[in-house]
């Protein structure tokens, strides 16, 4: 089993900025490949960036490029999301998951999430 405990969400302004944290346990050999999701209110979850356990390449989906960041701390079991330029339409609750064998979008391929932290970006 793995657990996933998200954290750093916020209200901020347009232009602001947020760093998220998911800090892993449990069986973290188990977590595979991770990402970050977001659901707005009326929405289907989307993911948002999606990379390989330990590192590697991640993927971005388009509306967050050049935007968004994540990091991992390895000794600290730590996923960061470092969410800059922020806009209204960020505005969702950002989950973190784990557990997938590959890097993907597809949420049936995660079998562990996080509770969510509230990201909330005025104009």
């Amino acid at each position: 089993q793995v657990q996933l405990v998200e954290s750093g969400g916020g209200s901020v302004q347009a232009g602001g900025s947020l760093r998220l944290s998911c800090v892993v346990s449990g069986d973290t050999y188990s977590r595979n490949a991770m990402a970050w999701f977001r659901q707005a209110p009326g929405k289907e979850r989307e993911g948002v960036v999606t990379v390989e356990a330990g590192g590697g390449r991640p993927y971005y989906d388009d509306s967050v490029k050049g935007r968004f960041t994540i990091s991992q701390d390895n000794a600290k079991n730590t996923v960061f999301l470092q969410m800059n330029n922020l806009k209204p339409e960020d505005t969702a609750m950002y989950y973190c998951a784990a557990g997938a064998l590959l890097p993907t979008f597809a949420t049936a391929e995660y079998n562990y999430w996080g509770q969510g932290t509230q990201v909330t970006v005025s104009s």
